[in-house]
């Protein structure tokens, strides 16, 4: 459905959402997730955001929140390969994409594909790898591909990366560059439950063999076709303007009328913030069950997109101001249509 020129980007109470055939997944999906991670909505609607569109998660937070055990629900979930990477500072690129190995009788060189080469990867720990490591990682997850030998070879499609990283301890770890977390299209950051969550966590968990063992409830050409149908939703130009300002707003505060933040950002978020901004918007409605986006689908999407994008100077480090909250002020100051 297109918007008439005359309407605001928004759903109204007479507007009922259209019924999309073979939608039903994402209920058995959500469903299949929630049976083991208790409270954790939020996550599960952005793991399911990414494999929407295609774009690598950093899950954020310390350690037992099921970071790892949500991503191995996930592969689990949907009929796909998975690989899970332990990274660790001895970790070799070789480990990830694989090597060329000899063969004596024919004397000649064979290549032997990695734990890489999988439609699901948990990258566990992953600002453990020194900076090889992260190269390897880094091409996989821009270029869908991978150089062993000489060669260029793909990667199973879907591919995605679902990284976890513990901000607490930092001996032997290495600060993921920039580069590589701009290739992130979602950082999650995964809060503790709450008292009511804590209690069925113990009930469900607390246990000498707990099952957490998945059947595969959605097939892989079903979430590529739901991508077809997320590229599909309708983003108003508005919404679109609405989206540079946002991004723009993190490079050049004062001229979005935010010059308390002059001085308090090093970098703005990249344009790649844009073009995430606007698929996970997409991919927002498509959840809600609508075939056009609204600002408030940007709004949620918007604090995952760009913390990672927005990089705080040292003084506004020093006054306690983090990406998070630099952020938060933006979306306070821009005004949505």
């Amino acid at each position: 459905m297109t918007l008439p020129p005359s309407s605001e980007p928004t759903a109204t109470p007479e507007y009922a959402p259209p019924t999309r055939t073979g939608d039903a997944w994402l209920e058995s999906l959500r469903s299949a997730l929630g049976g083991v991670l208790v409270g954790q909505r939020e996550l599960v609607d952005s793991l399911i955001i990414g494999l929407l569109t295609g774009g690598h998660i950093l899950l954020e937070g310390v350690p037992g929140l099921a970071k790892s055990l949500s991503v191995s629900c996930l592969s689990q979930a949907v009929h796909g390969s998975f690989s899970r990477l332990q990274f660790t500072p001895d970790l070799l690129p070789s480990d990830l994409v694989g090597t060329e190995i000899y063969n004596a009788k024919t004397g000649e060189f064979s290549v032997r594909r990695g734990p890489l080469f999988a439609n699901f990867i948990l990258a566990d720990e992953v600002n453990r790898a020194p900076a090889k490591v992260q190269s390897a990682l880094l091409e996989a997850m821009q270029e869908r591909q991978v150089s062993i030998g000489g060669q260029t070879l793909e990667l199973p499609r879907p591919f995605l990366v679902l990284a976890t990283q513990n901000p607490l301890e930092q001996e032997g770890t290495y600060p993921l560059p920039e580069a590589q977390l701009d290739r992130f299209a979602l950082k999650v950051v995964v809060d503790y439950p709450n008292r009511e969550e804590e209690l069925e966590i113990m009930e469900r968990m607390a246990r000498s063999a707990p099952a957490v063992e998945l059947k595969p409830v959605v097939e892989l050409s079903t979430v590529m076709s739901a991508r077809d149908a997320v590229d599909a939703v309708h983003l108003d130009e508005r919404l679109k303007e609405y989206i540079v300002s946002l991004v723009l707003a993190t490079r050049k505060p004062e001229a979005a009328g935010l010059s308390e933040l002059v001085g308090r950002i090093q970098y703005g978020a990249s344009p790649r913030a844009s073009i995430w901004l606007a698929l996970a918007a997409r991919a927002q409605a498509y959840l809600e069950g609508r075939d056009y986006a609204t600002p408030g689908d940007i709004k949620k999407v918007a604090m995952e997109v760009m913390r990672h994008r927005v990089v705080p100077t040292y003084e506004a480090e020093a006054e306690g101001l983090s990406a998070d909250e630099l952020v938060a002020r933006v979306l306070e100051a821009v005004q949505a249509p």
